[in-house]
C-alpha cells in the first residue's frame, strides 16, 4: 500500500474521483488543503496542522464540514494504517461543489490523502533567486493554504530548475526576501538564526513556528526581520524549514558554495528531538 485516501466516509487504496467539471473546485479553485508529516512513528504538530485547515477554509469562504480535532484523529488513524515508521506525507483538505463564481459554503466537502513520501535527505540543496514573486494580501488570499497560491509558485520552481538549481529564493511585493518556492527561509550571520518578518505575502509556516520555539529555547538568537538579496548573498549558513523536508541545508545560492552549518544542524537535532515526543499514539 502505498497510498489512502479518505472519502464520503470510507478509506481507500485507490484514487476515488471526487470532482467533476461542473463542481466549483474544478473551475474556481476553492481548494484549502494543508500537509502534515509522519516519520519514524511521530506525527509532529498534527494538531496545529489541521487547525490550519479550519482558517484556511474559512478564509477562501468554505464551510468546514469537520472540527480540528476529528481531523487529527482521522489523520492519526489512517496513519496506523500504514507500516511503523512509514514516511507518510497527510494531505486533509476542503473544497467546493456548488457556486457561480463565489462558493457556496454549504456545498463544502472534506478529503484526506495519505501517501508515501520519504523525507529528503540532509545533503544541501542548490538555490537561486527567483523573479517570480509573491502577492501581496489584497491580491490573493495569502493568508491561507489554498490551492489557487501555487501556479506563480509552480513556474518559479520550473524556471529555477530549468537553470540547474533545486529550488529558489522569492520576494515580496516590495523586493525584499519572501520564501524559498516550497518553504520558508533561513539565514545565519554571526552566530544569529534570521528569517524574514512575516509580512502577509507568505504563510507563517508551523514548521518554521516550531524551529524558532526551539532555537530561542535553546539559547540561539533568533530575529524576525526584513532581508535582502545581499544578506542572504551575504549569510554563513543558509537554511530552510518545511513540512517537506523539516529542516533542510542550502549548500549553493547562485554561484556560491556554502558549508552545512552548526546552527542547521543544531535547529534540525532540536526539531527530530521535539518529533520523538509527538508520537502517532
Amino acid at each position: 500500500m502505498t497510498a489512502l485516501v479518505w472519502w464520503d466516509g470510507d478509506w481507500h487504496e485507490k484514487d476515488p474521483r471526487v470532482l467533476g467539471p461542473l463542481d466549483h473546485a474544478f473551475w474556481m479553485a476553492s481548494v484549502a488543503f494543508d500537509g502534515a508529516r509522519a516519520f519514524e512513528d511521530t506525527v509532529p504538530d498534527l494538531d496545529r496542522h489541521c487547525a490550519r485547515l479550519i482558517h484556511s477554509a474559512r478564509g477562501l469562504l468554505l464551510q468546514p464540514t469537520m472540527d480540528a480535532e476529528a481531523i487529527t484523529e482521522l489523520c492519526r488513524e489512517g496513519v496506523r494504517r500504514f507500516p511503523r515508521g512509514a514516511a507518510l506525507y497527510i494531505r486533509p483538505m476542503f473544497f467546493a461543489t456548488r457556486g457561480f463564481v463565489v462558493p457556496e459554503a454549504d456545498s463544502t466537502r472534506f478529503a484526506l490523502a495519505i501517501h508515501e513520501l520519504p523525507m529528503p535527505e540532509m545533503t544541501g540543496m542548490t538555490v537561486c533567486f527567483s523573479g517570480f514573486r509573491r502577492p501581496p494580501r489584497d491580491a490573493a488570499p495569502t493568508d491561507t493554504k489554498a490551492s489557487c497560491l501555487y501556479p506563480n509558485m509552480q513556474r518559479a520552481l520550473a524556471d529555477a530548475m530549468a537553470r540547474g538549481f533545486q529550488n529558489c529564493v522569492t520576494f515580496d511585493p516590495c523586493g525584499n526576501v519572501a520564501e524559498l518556492a516550497t518553504a520558508n527561509l533561513w539565514i545565519v550571520r554571526d552566530g544569529v538564526a534570521m528569517t524574514p518578518v512575516c509580512n502577509g505575502t507568505f504563510l507563517n509556516g508551523i514548521t518554521r513556528q516550531r524551529v524558532i520555539e526551539l532555537l530561542r529555547a535553546d539559547g540561539v538568537p533568533v530575529e524576525e526581520t526584513t532581508l535582502t538579496r545581499r544578506d542572504v548573498m551575504e549569510a554563513d549558513e543558509i537554511f530552510s524549514t518545511g513540512n517537506y523536508g523539516k529542516v533542510l541545508p542550502v549548500t549553493r545560492i547562485e554561484d556560491r558554495d556554502l558549508q552545512i552549518g552548526p546552527v542547521c544542524r543544531r535547529a534540525r537535532e532540536l526539531y527530530w528531538d521535539f518529533a520523538r515526543s509527538q508520537p502517532v499514539g
